[in-house]
C-alpha cells in the first residue's frame, strides 16, 4: 500500500473515531458501534503505528505476529499515557485520554509515513559492503 494511502486511512479513522465517540449518545442504538471504533483506536491503532516505524522493509513481520506485536504495544501505550497523565496535573479524564491518545496515534503515523517515504526513496544495494581499510592495533 502507498504510504500517502496508508496515512490517509490512520487519519481518516481516527478522525471517525472521534466523530463516533462524541456525538453518537449512550443511550442509542447505534452505542454498539461507538464501543467497536473505540476498542479498535485503543486496543490496535497506536502499537500498529509503532510496529511500521520498528519493522520496516528490512525487518518484515507476517500479519499474526504484527497484530499480537500491534495490541501488546498498544495496550503498554495506552498503560503509560494512563500513568503520565494520572501523574501530571491534568488529570485521567476521558477528553484528556482522548486528546492525548489521538495526539499519539497522530504523531507516530506521521513518523510512520516518514519511515515508509524514505525507505522508497532509498535505492537498492545489492549485497555488496566495503570493508574499510584500517589495521588493528593490540
Amino acid at each position: 500500500m502507498k504510504p500517502a494511502r496508508w496515512f490517509e486511512i490512520i487519519v481518516l479513522f481516527t478522525a471517525l473515531t472521534l466523530l463516533i465517540v462524541y456525538l453518537v449518545p449512550k443511550d442509542s442504538p447505534l452505542f454498539i458501534i461507538r464501543y467497536v471504533f473505540s476498542f479498535v483506536f485503543i486496543a490496535f491503532l497506536p502499537g500498529y503505528c509503532l510496529v511500521t516505524i520498528l519493522f520496516s522493509k528490512k525487518n518484515k513481520l507476517d500479519i499474526v505476529e504484527k497484530s499480537v506485536l500491534s495490541v501488546a504495544l498498544s495496550f503498554g501505550i495506552a498503560g503509560l499515557l494512563g500513568l503520565f497523565l494520572g501523574l501530571s496535573p491534568i488529570g485521567i479524564e476521558f477528553t484528556s485520554i482522548t486528546y492525548s491518545l489521538t495526539l499519539i496515534v497522530l504523531v507516530l503515523s506521521f513518523i510512520a509515513f516518514v519511515v515508509k517515504i524514505r525507505e522508497l526513496r532509498e535505492p537498492q544495494v545489492q549485497g555488496t559492503e566495503h570493508v574499510g581499510s584500517g589495521s588493528l592495533q593490540s
